[in-house]
């Protein structure tokens, strides 16, 4: 049974609730997590990137590829 999304009308006729199937709303939390991830990626690159910036305006050597390869394995 696919149920339509029902809406919830207070007493000045404007909409308060809604009721979404499940189906509906179990698809929009994961939409919602994956934005969510997303997010928190495309921020910590912003980070990152500003952190190189300032790192190179201030003549700050940063920690290189293979170094944080080898501390990450041990």
């Amino acid at each position: 049974m696919n149920t339509a999304i029902q809406y919830i009308i207070n007493e000045k006729g404007s909409r308060a609730s809604v009721i979404v199937p499940i189906n509906k709303w179990e698809q929009l939390n994961m939409e919602n997590e994956k934005l969510r991830n997303k997010l928190a990626i495309m921020t910590s690159i912003k980070e990152g990137l500003a952190e190189i910036k300032s790192a190179k305006k201030n003549g700050k050597k940063l920690q290189t590829l293979s170094g944080f390869l080898d501390e990450s394995n041990s």
